[in-house]
């Protein structure tokens, strides 16, 4: 059997048991507030547990590293729309400790890109297009300076309204203890 059919067979007898029920709530979140955390597995139910959080009360936007690495990107995008179509009123950007994003180095994923067939024309192309890989692929050294620097792209984003706090915090993987690195009601208008 393969995980995809895995994947079925367990989403066929969540549906058959109605365990779905336990899961009930609506697109509004309950706390009216939204998290951009990484995609770390240990994050998973972590983050949310950890707060006090449960099904509901937030919305929450996982990429690697946590970070919004363009301004109109999709990240940043996903925020503005929570703030403005899904009635959240603050924002959470939530770094970790140990994150595999702030270690990244970009060769060895080239590198393994490579063996899985992109070829080097494809690099070549996109540096023609102005997209040097090496340096979006790029991590981060501290994961503090990470967050800093999220906080502020998106409380200074041109679409975000000032009222919006945007706090920062990093949460460690081992205990679940998150130490506040912003504070954004300090800085809300």
């Amino acid at each position: 059997m393969t995980l995809l059919e895995d994947f079925l067979a367990a989403n066929e007898a969540f549906v058959k048991n109605e365990e779905f029920k336990a899961f009930t709530t609506d697109k509004t979140p309950n706390k009216k507030a939204v998290f951009l955390t990484c995609m770390d597995t240990r994050l998973s139910e972590l983050s949310i547990k950890a707060l006090g959080l449960k099904n509901g009360d937030i919305k929450q936007i996982k990429n690697a590293g946590a970070v919004v690495s363009h301004p109109y990107g999709s990240t940043m995008r996903s925020l503005l729309v929570a703030v403005y179509a899904l009635g959240v009123d603050e924002i959470y950007i939530m770094g970790h400790h140990d994150c595999g994003f702030g270690a990244l180095k970009p060769d060895p994923v080239i590198e393994e890109m490579k063996k899985r067939g992109i070829t080097d024309e494809t690099f070549t192309t996109l540096k023609y297009s102005g997209i040097e890989v090496s340096d979006w692929l790029k991590g981060f050294d501290s994961v503090e300076e990470s967050v800093r620097e999220t906080v502020g792209t998106v409380k200074n984003h041109p679409l975000m309204a000032k009222s919006v706090p945007v706090h920062g915090m990093i949460i460690d993987p081992e205990t679940g203890k998150v130490d506040l690195v912003i504070n954004g009601y300090d800085k809300a208008e």
